[in-house]
């Protein structure tokens, strides 16, 4: 592993810090990504990516699916009668506007 330069950030009152850009991009985190801190028994720190927990089955499940849309989009139907009602009533009441920007936590 090639050394790379010190990077400092600063605490802020709450002890909250960002992680330095160059750290960012060699544990390539994005937003909303986790880490994790590791202490050595001689107190040295070592921080990295969490790997997002994946269910193979479900991989395998979601897979399936859009091999099947892309291979056959014939096959798909609009939603129609007893389903559209159950949906409606499940989120009728949540306005929705598609053309509003994302807030910072949804971006």
């Amino acid at each position: 592993m090639t050394m790379r330069p010190d990077e400092i950030s600063k605490l802020t009152d709450r002890y909250q810090t960002t992680v330095p850009t160059g750290v960012r991009k060699q544990l390539q985190l994005r937003k909303g990504d986790q880490i994790r801190y590791r202490t050595d028994a001689s107190g040295r720190v070592y921080i990295e990516a969490v790997a997002e927990a994946r269910d193979p089955a479900l991989g395998a499940f979601l897979d399936l699916l859009e091999r099947d849309v892309m291979d056959h989009p014939e096959r798909l139907k609009p939603m129609e009668g007893a389903l559209v009602q159950r949906i409606g009533a499940l989120v009728g009441d949540v306005a929705v506007d598609l053309d509003a920007p994302l807030s910072p936590e949804d971006e």
